[in-house]
């Protein structure tokens, strides 16, 4: 069995263990999830240790006839881009697992559905990333949906029937447009060598440059609702809010960066000349998400939605680097997309701690922790910090990447996404400060520190964070053979600077 059809396998397997538990004995339901979650990372370190990093080709390549008379196939493999993000993923699955140990209770269904659900998502994370099937690659794409809809639904707070149907709305939307494009794709395949859904020999096919442009725009639209950029954006505060503190890591921390992959993956691949022609639109969108993002999380009371709208910020400066056209930028997008999966769990769990204790997620209301709570304090302190990119901490080498690869060719735009990280000082240093510091704010005083259980489940979000910040070299000598190969494969060379005589 080929290592990504294992990976694949692996959670389903796991499924269907806790499926056969007793509803009643909900402790061997998360057992088995952890355990599942485990393996399934043990099997992905062992992967990556076989990955030929030279290598810019996919890897690991599977292919079985599943639909034979539209030429359907399940075709799997990887390259150095999708094996980070599939590493990304199952690192903080058992994470999620872990710290969530009891955010399932008080839900609309069993602990048991909560974690079969986890499950199921995991297998379809690793499998939308795998994909070099375009009809398996949409399948996946629309049928994540569902366990996160039930998730959000089912376990979260709050308005949260309204934030899961939003999010469903949304996210379909998208996904039909993204199928019109999949499907003028595969009919002009026919015409010129027969029918089929092959990424590499749908990269191949001779179409107009408006025919390029409308089915570009149709995959965009689809990714940019999922990364979430400006202004398709507005259905993210309200699922993070809603949803369980595990939930939103894995929204956030992995299924938003389907979007940023599917642009580089799809867009870039399959309509290269499109791809320049929007990315001067791409780079303003970008923007504004940087400055727009970080403004409103300034202005935000509510802890998971802060975190939400600091995620928008984020995710302008991946699609910066992605559209700068750099093998810098591109770099620094793909470094950038696995670092801010472990910075946003760390903001989110310490969140759900927090908020779990005090029963509340207003700012305000967390007053004075560092006295009551040292550690819990210290932890959110810390999350703050990786998520402001400070020298030192693992964000700090993805954006600088971002930003050093389109200044190069695009300074402008550069020099305003810059303000992004003088905004992020104040949107994470202001709720530090009411959170943490000053007077303890009524009904703190007896608040219980982070037990060991939830110590163990951050200790490896806060090394990965601190190791990457000061040795990033062992991902980047993985990822930059493959960025390098795509912006060459699009025609660009990263310009060489030059000094002008005075």
């Amino acid at each position: 069995m080929n290592w990504l059809t294992l990976l694949m396998f692996l959670p389903l397997v796991g499924a269907a263990v806790v499926s056969v538990l007793p509803k009643t004995n909900e402790k061997a339901a998360k057992q088995a999830a952890l355990i599942t979650t485990i393996a399934v990372l043990l099997v992905t370190i062992a992967m990556t240790l076989n990955f030929d990093r030279e290598n810019v080709g996919l890897q690991f390549v599977e292919k079985y006839a599943w639909i034979p008379s539209f030429g359907i196939n399940f075709a799997v493999g990887i390259d150095a881009i999708a094996l980070v993000l599939i590493l990304m993923s199952t690192i903080l699955a058992p994470i999620v697992v872990l710290a969530g140990w009891n955010e399932a209770h008080g839900g609309r269904w069993s602990v048991k559905t909560f974690y079969i659900l986890i499950l199921v998502l995991e297998t379809m994370m690793i499998g939308v990333f795998a994909a070099t099937d375009l009809f398996l690659f949409y399948v996946i794409f629309e049928a994540m949906l569902i366990p996160v809809y039930f998730l959000i639904g089912g376990y979260g707070t709050g308005e949260r029937a309204a934030a899961a149907v939003k999010f469903l709305i949304y996210s379909l939307v998208g996904g039909l447009l993204m199928l019109a494009s999949i499907i003028a794709l595969f009919v002009m395949s026919g015409d010129q060598f027969g029918h089929t859904f092959d990424i590499n020999q749908l990269s191949q096919l001779q179409m107009s440059s408006t025919t390029q442009n409308l089915l570009f725009l149709g995959f965009f639209i689809a990714f940019a609702i999922k990364a979430p950029v400006w202004p398709f954006h507005t259905w993210l505060p309200d699922a993070a809010g809603s949803a369980s503190p595990g939930t939103s890591v894995l929204l956030l921390g992995v299924l938003d960066k389907v979007g940023t992959f599917g642009m580089i993956r799809y867009c870039l691949t399959l309509f290269p000349e499109a791809s320049k022609t929007f990315t001067p639109l791409i780079l303003i969108l970008a923007v504004i998400s940087i400055l727009y993002g970080a403004f409103l999380a300034i202005g935000q009371k509510n802890i998971k939605r802060l975190i939400a709208y600091t995620s928008i910020s984020h995710f302008g400066f991946i699609t910066l680097g992605i559209f700068a056209m750099t093998s810098q930028g591109h770099s620094g997008a793909v470094l950038y997309m696995f670092n801010h999966a472990f910075s946003t769990a760390a903001l989110f769990l310490v969140a759900g701690w927090m908020i779990s204790r005090r029963g509340s997620s207003t700012i305000s209301d967390f007053g004075g922790l560092q006295r009551v709570t040292p550690v819990l304090a210290w932890s959110f302190f810390f999350a703050g910090l990786s998520s402001l990119a400070l020298p030192g901490l693992s964000s700090f080498v993805s954006e600088f990447l971002v930003l050093v690869g389109t200044f190069t060719r695009y300074p402008v735009h550069a020099i305003i996404a810059t303000f992004g990280i003088v905004l992020a000082a104040l949107y994470i240093l202001i709720p530090v400060q009411k959170a943490l510091h000053g007077p303890t704010t009524p009904g703190n005083e007896n608040l219980k520190d982070l037990n060991l259980r939830e110590k163990i489940a951050i200790a490896p979000v806060v090394a990965i964070i601190v190791v990457l910040g000061f040795y990033p070299s062992p991902l980047l000598k993985i990822i930059n053979p493959a960025t390098t190969n795509i912006v060459a494969q699009l025609g660009f060379t990263d310009p060489a600077p030059s000094i002008e005589d005075k």
